[in-house]
């Protein structure tokens, strides 16, 4: 749910993330098909039961073939109330963002393996854009790790009372938190952050975040990514962990549910460095970005 300026900026953000979101699913090794739905309107005074359940009704005749979840803007409280009108809704039982950040986690910890020949997060420096539920999970991950965090968020009282959370965590502009010098940015907020101009102002040695479709142009930017040297975790390979768990609140096509198992979830989710490192294997293999690998590998799935 977003506040988008237009009925054709909405279409076109549901076209890519459920482009993505297809991407996602097959390198996940989920045997379902990727799907999304935007909602136009403010998150913070826009939401109304008849919304929702008007939502839930658009989703029922559709008879299963797609199931809801929670993404940016929304809640599981969201999810219960569209849950009144269909059972295929998943993210009722627990915050699906919880799995996303561990992944987002596993993944970032991977990338700097790779990159940096590092396996102990101590002393890692690392700059967050946003401080949502996913960036926050992120950065409590980071800082038990020993990590050193800087965070940014459009609300920055959101950003202060998380860095005052985490023991020296710092809290940055968020015009400026992709110039921060660190090892690593990672995109926890909306996409097309990383454009022309930030990717060049950019002073990190990797790039891994939670954000959809952080690229503004994918090609290009993966192309502008790899001429400097940053190495790029594909944000549907490392933000997996959220239809993962979802998945553990799963909704057959009788509308029957399954339990939540965090603790499965998790474990399912580790499976996002194996991955991850295929695709670095690939993208090194073949001279080709990694954008490039994570989506060759995706659709010869999808294909196969």
């Amino acid at each position: 749910m977003w506040p988008y300026a237009s009925d054709d900026e909405a279409l076109r953000d549901a076209l890519r993330l459920s482009k993505a979101m297809s991407y996602k699913l097959a390198l996940a090794d989920m045997p379902i098909g990727g799907a999304k739905t935007v909602v136009m309107g403010d998150p913070a005074k826009d939401k109304s039961e008849a919304l929702w359940r008007a939502l839930g009704r658009a989703v029922h005749r559709l008879g299963g073939r797609y199931i809801i979840a929670e993404d940016v803007g929304t809640t599981p409280a969201d999810m219960c109330m569209i849950g009144l009108e269909t059972p295929y809704v998943a993210g009722k039982q627990a915050d699906t963002s919880t799995a996303t950040a561990y992944g987002v986690f596993v993944g970032l910890r991977t990338a700097v393996a790779r990159r940096l020949d590092r396996h102990d997060l101590r002393g890692l420096r690392v700059a967050v854009q946003g401080a949502g539920n996913v960036g926050g999970g992120l950065c409590r991950h980071l800082a038990a790790a020993g990590a050193r965090v800087w965070v940014a968020d459009r609300d920055g009282e959101r950003a202060r009372r998380l860095a005052a959370e985490l023991e020296g965590a710092e809290t940055v502009d968020a015009a400026d938190i992709h110039r921060c010098d660190v090892d690593v940015f990672a995109p926890c907020a909306l996409g097309s952050v990383l454009d022309d101009r930030t990717i060049r102002e950019l002073r990190c040695s990797v790039v891994a975040g939670g954000a959809n479709n952080p690229l503004a142009d994918d090609e290009r930017g993966g192309a502008q990514l790899a001429r400097r040297g940053i190495l790029y975790a594909p944000d549907f390979v490392i933000n997996a962990g959220g239809v993962i768990g979802a998945a553990q609140e799963g909704v057959d096509i009788d509308g029957d549910r399954h339990a939540v198992d965090q603790r499965e979830a998790f474990a399912r989710t580790e499976r996002i460095a194996a991955t991850l490192i295929d695709v670095f294997d690939r993208a090194e293999r073949e001279g080709i970005t990694t954008h490039e690998a994570a989506v060759r590998m995706a659709k010869e799935k999808i294909s196969g």
